[in-house]
């Protein structure tokens, strides 16, 4: 469904991403790990067209999306929770939705604010609420939400667990685990065990290179790549 093909990534003359190739499956929820710094976030912002590669291509079902505006890339479906959340902090939890809805011909179960307020009590608990009045798990839970009522085919979630309690971690990955019933997901995280937990399949790189790919389960058996790269 999505596809990176050998990508270089640069800020400025620091060479973050360095030949990543991956392949990233439909109605999968695939993770992306490695330590603080390892290029998690750089990958994902260059998905989204932030920052594109200097080489090397991205496809996304089969179309050649490096190089694109992030406004067109999101059009054909592609999903962003970033990692600071850009919660509208002046804007109350139900019109944070409301300006990110968007809804394609032809969706059987859209997602929708009407939607969302049903399915996440605790979102329809906090709709009149201002967004910088909320916690940190309650501004990530909205992050998330507010990329579902785009109705996206994939959606990119970076570190959504960061500076949460153990509780709220919990909670978010309850959501995640039931989200990926519906639409394909990559995360990039830190949190080895969380990611673990909720995925399907894992990539693990550092300093902006692949260091291992597999299935949970292989990842999930190899100690050596865990302690080595992901502190575990």
């Amino acid at each position: 469904m999505l596809e990176l093909k050998g990508i270089h990534v640069y800020y400025g003359d620091s060479h973050v991403i360095q030949g990543l190739s991956m392949l990233f499956e439909r109605n999968r929820l695939t993770s992306l790990l490695g330590r603080n710094g390892a290029g998690k976030s750089t990958t994902l912002k260059s998905i989204m067209g932030y920052v594109p590669p200097k080489e090397g291509e991205i496809y996304f079902e089969g179309r050649l999306i490096s190089g694109l505006p992030t406004f067109k890339i999101v059009g054909l479906g592609l999903g962003y929770v970033p990692e600071d959340r850009r919660i509208f902090a002046n804007l109350t939890v139900r019109e944070n939705l409301e300006v990110a809805e968007r809804i394609s011909p032809g969706v059987a179960s859209p997602w929708t604010v009407r939607r969302v307020l049903e399915e996440f009590p605790l979102i329809k608990k906090l709709e009149r609420k201002m967004g910088g009045e909320l916690s940190g798990g309650e501004q990530q839970l909205l992050a998330i939400a507010r990329a579902m009522v785009g109705n996206p085919k994939f959606l990119l979630l970076d570190e959504p667990c960061e500076g949460l309690a153990p509780v709220i971690v919990e909670f978010i990955g309850d959501v995640l685990e039931g989200l990926k019933k519906e639409v394909s997901m990559l995360l990039a995280e830190q949190n080895a065990r969380f990611a673990l937990k909720v995925c399907d399949k894992g990539y693990v790189i550092d300093k902006g290179m692949l260091k291992f790919q597999g299935d949970k389960e292989e990842l999930l058996a190899n100690q050596e790549v865990q302690t080595k790269y992901l502190a575990v």
